[in-house]
């Protein structure tokens, strides 16, 4: 659980990282992809741990909130998964198959 939940942040963090201020992306950074602790991180920065914590959580909440309203990730993950299924189906020869796949994909994108 833990695991899909950092590769849920760490995509949403590719989507929306550049709408966080320089430290709220420095934490995550440091604790999501440097795998660092709270502890170090916080005496790297100078700052307590606690602060660390809440401005992990503040940002979490701030990359959870884009994504309700802007969706890319998930849209992202829709087209990305279609076009799987296009493949393996032009792979087969499936055409008609791969067809109707790229007008599902299409509309994802028009809607959008």
């Amino acid at each position: 659980m833990k695991i899909e939940k950092n590769e849920r942040l760490t995509q949403l963090f590719g989507f929306y990282g550049i709408l966080l201020t320089d430290i709220q992306q420095q934490y995550f950074s440091d604790y999501y992809f440097a795998d660092l602790s709270l502890a170090e991180i916080a005496e790297n920065s100078s700052v307590s741990r606690q602060a660390i914590f809440d401005n992990l959580k503040r940002t979490v909440k701030l990359l959870e909130d884009y994504e309700a309203k802007l969706k890319l990730a998930a849209h992202f993950t829709q087209i990305d998964e279609g076009l799987d299924v296009v493949l393996a189906k032009l792979e087969q020869h499936e055409l008609e198959s791969a067809t109707t796949e790229v007008r599902k994909i299409k509309k994802i994108i028009e809607e959008n």
